[in-house]
């Protein structure tokens, strides 16, 4: 474990006032786990006022955001500090603030920390390390265990029980059977956490190299139906393609496949944007259960009512509006590839199709085709096959027509310099049809536009 020369700095400036300092949490556990960051956790039993003073003069930057918590932040080079005093933390049955009281030791503040291999540490200057909680063991065997009662901790900070099911996602451990009693048992405990909080765990999970362990977690143990109550309700739903499993398990398998296509997006991966909507894609489909004669299962409009619902939850988790309107985009549009998968595309229909994804185009691709789950080998081959064909027809019109940009022939000023008409409705009216005839015809030339622009206008009276 090299610690590099800013630690020992710290270590050594702190000794000299007579405090002490260590590194902890995650940098120690990263560490061991040959995954070194720049950025540092440390603790010290010097209080925020005494560590903003060690600090200033050495640090290149101090940010003193946190100091109510006990946190000061600094930069020096090109590492990023976090010094946080000894304490404990305890939420009240029914607050949203931790209560925050500082302590005088290493250990005790090791005890209040969430796992165990988040509960190593390594005194400075002269690097000591410390596990008084059998940290490394379970670091080597891949468990997720508490430094003390599973319900102590949830009970100090609920959000705990998102960060298990993270890890689980993160760094593919078991989870102590434990601490999953425990979160089975304090699951309701997530309500009285920030909202803010709460979404920021879940994109770490959902950013996580194997979110559907513990989204399969949250589910288990009840926490997802506080969070993200749409997911455990797929699992009553049977999906009318892949009668063999429900949506619940279809979703997590899409999930699994767009995280495994992502390097086909514009900016590649990990993706929020595509994950949430491969693991919401469907969510539409308890509101439009019917039950057919001859005992099929339709969910007609499925797609529609699931943009609905996906936008409304991740409105209420409070994700930023275009992280909203990009998930329900995609869910809205992730069918439209199979109105046309049986037959061959029209131009007009690929050009809609480009229009309708517009920055969203290649993301749609990566979940449409991740939406394949079928068994039948023969059945998925043909739809590869098919949206191959889609992409090639979409490459080959985009260089002829650069499909990006798709505008009418004539703009405004043209249109009601054609017709004479002052700006208003009509010039809308007369832009919507000639984007109409874009999309079906192609480029038409400024003089093929007019015609077909007067005639139009003719028509209208």
């Amino acid at each position: 474990m090299s610690l590099g020369s800013v630690p020992t700095e710290l270590g050594e400036r702190f000794g000299a006032a007579g405090q002490e300092l260590a590194l902890v949490g995650g940098w120690v556990r990263d560490a061991l786990l040959d995954r070194g960051d720049d950025d540092l956790d440390l603790t010290t039993s010097a209080r925020p006022e005494q560590t903003l003073e060690l600090l200033s003069g050495w640090a290149d930057t101090v940010w003193t955001v946190g100091q109510a918590f006990g946190t000061i932040a600094a930069r020096k080079g090109n590492r990023t500090i976090e010094i946080t005093t000894y304490r404990s933390e305890r939420y009240d049955a029914g607050s949203r603030k931790p209560e925050v009281s500082y302590g005088d030791s290493l250990v005790a503040d090791l005890r209040r920390r969430d796992f165990t291999i988040n509960a190593m540490a390594v005194r400075l200057p002269r690097p000591d390390f410390v596990d008084p909680f059998g940290g490394l063991a379970d670091l080597a065997t891949g468990v997720l265990r508490t430094p003390g009662t599973p319900q102590e901790s949830f009970s100090d900070d609920p959000l705990r029980m998102m960060r298990a099911a993270r890890f689980a996602a993160q760094l593919s451990f078991a989870v102590d059977p434990a601490v999953v009693s425990a979160m089975t048992e304090m699951a309701q405990r997530i309500t009285i956490v920030s909202t803010e909080r709460v979404r920021d765990e879940l994109s770490r999970l959902l950013l996580a190299p194997h979110p559907r362990a513990g989204l399969e977690l949250m589910v288990r143990t009840g926490l997802a139906d506080h969070v993200l109550p749409e997911l455990p309700a797929l699992q009553l739903e049977i999906d009318e393609h892949h009668r063999h499993k429900d949506v619940y398990e279809h979703s997590l398998t899409v999930l699994e496949q767009a995280i495994a296509m992502e390097d086909r997006i514009d900016d590649g991966g990990p993706d929020l944007v595509v994950r949430l909507a491969a693991l919401l894609h469907d969510i539409g489909k308890p509101r439009t259960r019917r039950f057919e004669p001859g005992g099929g299962v339709s969910f007609h409009h499925h797609e529609v009512i699931g943009a609905r619902l996906a936008r409304r939850r991740l409105a209420e988790l409070r994700y930023p509006k275009q992280v909203v309107d990009d998930v329900a985009d995609l869910t809205e549009l992730h069918l439209r590839f199979h109105g046309y998968a049986g037959g061959e595309w029209t131009d007009s229909a690929v050009r809609r199709y480009v229009r309708d994804a517009g920055p969203l185009l290649s993301r749609l691709h990566v979940l449409t085709r991740a939406d394949s789950t079928t068994r039948n080998r023969r059945k998925a081959v043909a739809l590869q096959r098919s949206y191959d064909d889609l992409e090639r027809r979409i490459a080959a019109l985009a260089e002829q027509e650069e499909l990006e940009r798709i505008r009418p022939d004539l703009d405004g000023n043209a249109i009601m310099a054609t017709l004479g008409i002052p700006p208003g409705p009509k010039v809308g009216e007369a832009y919507r049809y000639l984007l109409e005839l874009r999309m079906e015809s192609g480029p038409l030339g400024e003089d093929k536009a007019r015609e077909a622009l007067l005639t139009w206008w003719e028509a209208q009276g």
